[in-house]
């Protein structure tokens, strides 16, 4: 057993059936960045998992920046051999001596309010990070490279687009300072095919949106979080926009089996919408839902939305990511939104997060 939060293992064991299913990734070395965001973290404990309950032999590598909150978020984990912590920053050249197999490049700038605060190192980090574990790919001859990009890579479209295939691009204003991590994770997108067509790199790219799930990390704060603790405080969910823009969203462990997946049958050059078409909503609609079916009624939702947009959030969109190409690959997202927010909330009851 990886955890003691029973819905968290839950979700790793579903995701080690379905590995064991479609008979993947075994007895290899997979290098994670990020191994102590979100997604990087679940997918570490996922494949540990698969270790466990399938004997996939596989060894994994997790590079991390922060030493103490990587030993905070690994302590169960620590003493395993087939897990080897890295620490560093991937603005620097990454040294490890081991032969590696598969990589997925987590490693980003995730809050929002650092993105305005911190634009020139957001852009840095995505740039010249995702460069050194490119150039790292490359020395290592990896199988397959898996970069991990975002929706907001679409920007925004003039009329509403019910149906995002991954050439429809929309508008980036490059004026505006939140642009920074939209137009990067672009830019990095472009490195990835450009080391594909220089050097060879296998590179496959994942445009996911929003995750979140059972197992979310201690000081999380995005809006999925917010709402959460708003039910389990009995608080009203307070909004600082208007809620128009419209979300896609997708749940952990969905999103772990479809980077897993890319590793093995994705097409190399190719992008690949991550999300759950049926969790498509207004951010205003999602807090009312949370309020009235997971709340039961008892907060409801207050809008304080200042004149300036000084939290940091991505202007409004309006579109639904199309996920045709994951569907033939053979994946299928199985947790809705409302089903997402309970087992999140859940979760964190357990973890008293």
């Amino acid at each position: 057993m990886i955890t003691n939060d029973y819905i968290l293992q839950e979700d790793l064991d579903n995701i080690a059936k379905e590995l064991k299913i479609i008979k993947t990734l075994r007895n290899s070395t997979i290098f994670i960045t990020g191994a102590t965001g979100l997604v990087g973290l679940s997918l570490v404990r996922a494949l540990l998992n698969y270790n466990d309950l399938d004997g996939a032999s596989n060894k994994i590598i997790g590079m991390a920046r922060n030493r103490q909150k990587t030993k905070d978020l690994y302590k169960e984990l620590c003493n395993r051999k087939d897990l080897k912590i890295v620490y560093g920053d991937i603005l620097d050249e990454i040294c490890i001596t081991e032969d590696v197999d598969y990589i997925i490049h987590c490693a980003s700038v995730t809050a929002s309010k650092m993105m305005v605060e911190e634009p020139v190192e957001t852009i840095m980090t995505a740039l010249q990070g995702t460069k050194n574990i490119l150039d790292f790919s490359v020395k290592k001859k990896c199988k397959s490279f898996v970069y991990v990009s975002s929706m907001e890579v679409y920007g925004s479209f003039f009329s509403e687009n019910n149906n995002v295939e991954e050439e429809n691009i929309g508008y980036l204003d490059p004026l505006k300072i939140r642009s920074n991590y939209p137009e990067s994770k672009r830019m990095c997108e472009n490195m990835c095919i450009a080391y594909m067509a220089e050097y060879g790199v296998p590179v496959r790219i994942a445009r996911l949106a929003q995750t979140f799930g059972a197992g979310i990390l201690p000081g999380e704060n995005r809006v999925f979080a917010q709402f959460a603790r708003s039910v389990i405080r009995n608080e009203n969910i307070v909004l600082h926009t208007k809620g128009l823009s419209e979300g896609n969203y997708c749940y952990t462990s969905d999103t772990c089996l479809a980077l897993l997946l890319l590793l093995e049958k994705g097409t190399n050059g190719e992008a690949y919408n991550i999300s759950n078409p049926t969790t498509h909503t207004t951010i205003a609609n999602m807090a009312s839902m949370v309020c009235d079916k997971i709340a039961e009624n008892k907060i409801k939702v207050v809008f304080d939305v200042p004149e300036s947009n000084t939290y940091g959030y991505a202007a409004d969109t309006k579109m639904r990511l199309n996920i045709d190409k994951m569907r033939k690959l053979g994946w299928t997202p199985r947790v809705g939104l409302e089903e997402a927010y309970r087992r999140l909330i859940g979760s964190m009851v357990q973890t008293n997060e």
